[in-house]
């Protein structure tokens, strides 16, 4: 029970302090998700409706709210799809490319200071046992 309710609190803690940095950019952590998944994808910076579903992992209609709350602050734009007449990609705007470098740095940093009271070693550890704990839980074994 210590160890759950541990997890639980960090995560909390967590989210909270990723969620400052969002807002600092005027960002939700679902928009920087966007953004951020956007900006990775390299040159153009753009990506089809499904494949940030797929890349984000939420469902068709909550993309749509998130690309329509991106695209009224001018920070994703829907334009043609040059390998599909009838589609649309999403593209990051020149606005929505700085915004995303900014706050991702702003992220790192979060980070960094989130994770600073560890070692690496540590880290590393950490990192490879909530691996292990992932995998099983995602992978449906009891």
């Amino acid at each position: 029970m210590a160890l759950i309710g541990r997890v639980k609190r960090l995560s909390q803690h967590l989210g909270r302090e990723m969620d400052k940095t969002f807002a600092a950019h005027g960002l939700s952590a679902a928009g920087f998700d966007v953004l951020a998944t956007l900006r990775r994808s390299g040159a153009p910076y753009r990506l089809s409706a499904g494949e940030l579903m797929q890349n984000t992992m939420v469902s068709s209609g909550t993309m749509t709210n998130r690309i329509d709350r991106l695209e009224q602050a001018r920070l994703v734009e829907r334009v043609p799809n040059p390998e599909d007449g009838r589609g649309v990609l999403i593209a990051l705007t020149e606005k929505g490319f700085a915004l995303i470098d900014a706050a991702v740095g702003d992220h790192v940093a979060t980070q960094r200071r989130l994770t600073a009271g560890l070692a690496p070693a540590e880290m590393e550890t950490l990192s490879a046992l909530l691996r292990k704990m992932l995998e099983r839980a995602e992978g449906g074994a009891g």
